[in-house]
């Protein structure tokens, strides 16, 4: 048996759950698990989840995806949501939560942090924005706010499990890139960061190449029915590793997820930002960078509103929105539901419905919020536009795109053909080419891209996409006036 036979596991640490993907050297999905958790949110700007209900979520699914699988496997692959942090005793036990980057109360930390002239330079030689969601505003809060804590060591959830599974707390430079304390020119800890955060290099973890292995422990192979030593790459964060798994690797071209949240990355081929601050910097691996923002509302947008107007079947709200036409009937919306990152990167931006009349239903509510959100990627898409890169094609992945409604919107926004993938492996089957890669077994990760090709292209709509390009500058317009008047 040649070492390309047999599948990679890709394991994806989510918002909400861990799902486990196996996959062969051509990318083609073998097996699937998932295991669910909460995520605490009980107090304001709270947004937290327990490390060990974690670490057991992975190791079932691990095991599940393991015994379901008939192939060998050849390689452990992790990716995860990005931006969390945990502390850690002398003996690697957590003595926090894990705070998500939802977690929002570093707001006043951050925006101190972004009024000193500093801030610019910092998000220039870390590539994250400063921002509540980054671990460097959150290891400030802690000094301030919970100053008896005292950790012997700062790591995310990512590095917990992996450290969990070889006996290393390690982490690499694609995690690392988006924590605000990793210099992305030098791949080395920023030791301005670390001066703000109150921290030593010694107590974060070191820092690996993406594609670096370490050997499984055996505690671990028994608990999973693996074998012991088996390669456990050390992987990347979920949006740079979703552009890998939709196969959209080459410079200019981009990935755009949406689910609760969105993003969208373009791949370039060295590091920095857009002279005005409003892209973050990630790595991949081997030398490409995605250069792009998040926005912190997705399909949470219609989830509200059907919640909001008392619709089990979101799918059938979506289709009465459709209906409506462009600009909702004159019903405009600043979709900010849970905060705006990109491109305002706005600690504490607030959402807002314009133009709200009696004769606006539930259609038209619905209709606003979604088409906010796709203004709110296009304003991401015009930041990277001028940096000077190309952004097309764009291929899209994502549980909302189950509806026709968001592809259409955002095909029409970004006035592109949206080429869209499988909707719920991305970042896992990302991780698991990563693998591959890694295992030498693919020859580069541009191989590893052309595996992937997408299953429906959305063209866009000429008349809905000139609607959108018309309106969108006054959504920078509303939001400024909006926060000068909140202020």
């Amino acid at each position: 048996m040649t070492m390309g036979e047999g599948v990679v596991l890709g394991i994806d640490l989510g918002t909400t759950a861990t799902k486990v993907v196996a996959a062969d050297r051509r990318g083609r999905v073998a097996a699937l698990a998932e295991r669910g958790y909460p995520m605490r949110t009980d107090q304001p700007g709270l947004a937290v989840h327990d490390p060990d209900r974690v670490l057991r979520a992975a190791l079932d699914a691990v095991r599940e995806c393991v015994q379901t699988c008939a192939a060998p496997v050849r390689a452990l692959v992790f990716t995860g949501a990005m931006h969390t942090l945990i502390g850690l005793d002398a003996g690697h036990r957590p003595i926090t939560p894990s705070l998500s980057w939802a977690d929002n109360r570093a707001i006043d930390q951050a925006a101190r942090l972004r009024r000193d002239p500093a801030a610019t330079e910092l998000h220039r030689a870390t590539g994250t924005p400063v921002h509540p969601f980054a671990p460097l505003a959150k290891l400030v809060w802690f000094a301030e706010q919970d100053p008896d804590t005292k950790p012997a060591f700062w790591c995310s959830l990512k590095d917990f499990v992996l450290h969990h599974f070889t006996g290393r707390l390690a982490t690499e430079h694609s995690y690392a890139s988006g924590s605000g304390l990793m210099n992305i020119h030098r791949l080395a800890w920023h030791q301005p960061s670390l001066d703000l955060a109150g921290i030593t290099a010694d107590q974060l973890p070191e820092l690996l190449a993406p594609t670096g292995t370490l050997p499984l422990r055996a505690e671990v192979a028994e608990t999973t029915g693996l074998p012991q030593g088996l390669p456990v790459v050390a992987g990347g964060g979920d949006g740079p590793l979703a552009n890998l798994g939709v196969g959209a690797i080459r410079p200019g071209m981009a990935a755009l997820s949406l689910g609760t949240s969105g993003a969208l990355r373009v791949v370039r081929t060295e590091p920095g930002v857009d002279e005005r601050g409003r892209t973050f910097c990630y790595g991949i691996a081997e030398g490409y960078w995605v250069l792009g923002g998040a926005v912190s509302n997705g399909g949470v947008v219609s989830q509200w509103a059907a919640d909001l107007v008392g619709e089990e079947d979101m799918g059938d709200l979506l289709t009465e929105a459709a209906a409506v036409p462009p600009g909702a009937n004159g019903l405009f919306a600043l979709p900010y539901l849970l905060g705006e990152r990109a491109p305002w990167w706005d600690p504490d931006p607030r959402g807002l419905l314009l133009g709200l009349r009696r004769d606006h239903g539930r259609a038209e509510l619905t209709r606003a919020m979604v088409e906010g959100v796709a203004q709110q990627l296009a304003l991401v898409r015009d930041a990277v536009r001028d940096t000077g890169a190309a952004v097309t094609p764009v291929r899209a992945t994502g549980g909302a795109f189950r509806s026709p409604l968001w592809g259409q919107l955002i095909a029409a926004a970004l006035d592109t053909d949206l080429e869209i993938t499988e909707d719920s492996e991305g970042s896992g089957l990302g991780a698991c080419l990563l693998g591959w890669r890694a295992l030498d077994v693919l020859p580069s990760l541009e191989a590893a891209a052309e595996l992937i090709t997408p299953s429906e292209t959305v063209h866009p709509d000429p008349d809905l996409a000139e609607h959108f390009a018309t309106a969108r500058p006054r959504i920078e317009r509303t939001y400024l006036a909006l926060r000068d008047l909140m202020s």
